[in-house]
């Protein structure tokens, strides 16, 4: 008997181990929230610019969930792919429109660090650290990550 409930206690710690695994994934809403409000603080983003951006990725970043779930499903197709990078272009171009003066090199220097990798704790080793960084289409033909 006593075999029994310790059998059934690990089938249940297993379950809820499983359970919280799949529950990690963010939704759509952190993750906006999350893109939103670092843009807002390096492109000193107005209320209504914020607004409206927050529109623009809300919808990106619904669509992009919406793909993962098709492909962990094993139901996506290359389509669903190629719909994706459009709306992502296109949102980046909305977003463009709505920026202003000092704000619009400051997003292209923000989407360049984010296809780059780049982040700000790399930035701080030394050069002996660094390795030599290929970006571009050389660095897509080396297979090499930055």
């Amino acid at each position: 008997m006593k075999k029994t409930y310790i059998l059934i206690a690990f089938l249940l710690f297993g379950v809820s181990a499983i359970t919280n695994a799949q529950q990690k994934m963010p939704t759509a809403q952190e993750l906006t929230v999350k893109d939103v409000d670092e843009m807002a603080e390096r492109l000193k983003l107005s209320s209504t610019q914020k607004s409206v951006v927050y529109n623009y990725k809300y919808e990106l970043y619904k669509f992009q969930m919406d793909l993962v779930k098709k492909q962990q499903a094993g139901t996506s197709k290359e389509d669903d792919v190629t719909k994706f990078y459009r709306l992502q272009n296109q949102t980046n171009d909305n977003i463009k429109t709505i920026l202003k003066g000092e704000q619009l090199p400051e997003f292209e220097k923000l989407q360049e660090e984010r296809l780059n990798g780049d982040n700000k704790k790399k930035k701080k080793k030394g050069k002996k650290d660094q390795e030599e960084v290929v970006t571009g289409i050389e660095g897509l033909k080396t297979g090499i990550k930055p």
